[in-house]
């Protein structure tokens, strides 16, 4: 009887030391709001997703979701930092805490999502792997590119997804290696390859950096699912549905036709679920340790996901890509957000 009151006593230490513990963890909102801003990790210049200019202004749709959490918390979308990051570095840097989030154009898959300590907190880009040629070459299928040089970045599921197709199809090919999107992309437009393969999106985003843009032509085979969207460590499950909410926000904002232009006129809507969203009722920004306009702010600071998503990627941007998968799921698409309430 002693031994098993002796081993309940223990357990119950335990579990007191457990619990202590998880209320000592480092809370990510707390020191993103004593250091003043969001550091987030993006691409290292990838087009409509997330480029600096000349004077270092960053834009894009991974850019704009940083942005989008930023003004939740602060009110002010200018209060983020952006730490450029190679495909294989992204991981580390989160890992160690150099960033609070990861909206890099990264693929969620099964390995990632269980063995590097990360949670993913949404899609916010619904992708998949393409190939792009040379029109002189004449190719009309990817499934006529055998024999031929692949250029690839490494540390990239594309790397393994351009394995398989080529195996799966009983192709034979030769991948031309590099460590970042701009090598890959500069070996192939120098003609060190006969190929360039990566998400789909990347392949509108680069074609425009190549000397004669039109002379190139992205192939109609899409051979993987690539879903991307933004990434924060493992533990901090606060952070997690922030990082999350603010993504379906953005979407339910667009469901609700709520926009930057007409945010001012929706507050004084009677509708109960536009109220609730924009917080003139209930509680939804205090559950998540935000103030109760967080999606106002949100929408008036950065916009809905199609504002988002048309002046950055959009039909009538340089890249000139349509909603596809990424349509709301009442018009054909995937994007599909949860219930505000």
């Amino acid at each position: 009887m002693k031994r098993i009151v002796s081993t309940l006593a223990l357990g119950a230490a335990l579990g007191l030391g457990a619990t202590a513990a998880l209320a000592q963890a480092p809370s990510t909102l707390r020191n993103v709001q004593n250091k003043g801003f969001v550091q987030c990790g993006v691409t290292q210049g990838l087009a409509g997703f997330s480029m600096p200019d000349s004077a270092g202004n960053w834009t894009g749709l991974d850019v704009d979701l940083c942005r989008a959490v930023a003004a939740a918390i602060f009110n002010d979308p200018t209060k983020v930092r952006f730490s450029p990051l190679s495909a294989k570095d992204r991981f580390t840097a989160l890992q160690s805490g150099e960033i609070d989030v990861l909206s890099r154009n990264t693929t969620w898959t099964l390995q990632r999502d269980t063995s590097l300590g990360l949670n993913f907190a949404g899609i916010n880009y619904y992708d998949g792997q393409g190939f792009m040629v040379r029109k002189s070459l004449n190719v009309k299928s990817a499934r006529e590119l055998s024999g031929a040089s692949v250029c690839v970045q490494t540390g990239t599921t594309t790397e393994l997804n351009v394995a398989d197709f080529f195996r799966a199809n009983n192709l034979k090919y030769e991948p031309v290696v590099f460590a970042s999107a701009d090598e890959t992309v500069k070996a192939y437009d120098s003609g060190r390859c006969d190929v360039f393969t990566t998400d789909a999106s990347g392949l509108y985003a680069e074609r425009v950096k190549l000397a004669k843009p039109d002379d190139h032509v992205v192939l109609p085979e899409i051979i993987s699912k690539e879903p991307l969207g933004p990434v924060v460590r493992h533990g901090d499950d606060q952070w997690l549905d922030i990082v999350k909410w603010v993504h379906f926000a953005m979407i339910t904002a667009e469901e609700l036709n709520i926009t930057k232009a007409n945010l001012d006129q929706m507050m004084q809507s009677t509708n109960p679920e536009i109220r609730r969203v924009l917080g003139v009722e209930g509680n939804g920004g205090e559950a998540l340790g935000l103030t109760k306009d967080w999606v106002v702010r949100i929408v008036r600071h950065v916009g809905n996901y199609a504002e988002v998503f048309d002046r950055n990627v959009g039909p009538s941007t340089r890249l000139g890509i349509s909603r596809g998968l990424n349509a709301l799921w009442t018009k054909g698409g995937l994007q599909y957000a949860p219930p505000i309430r």
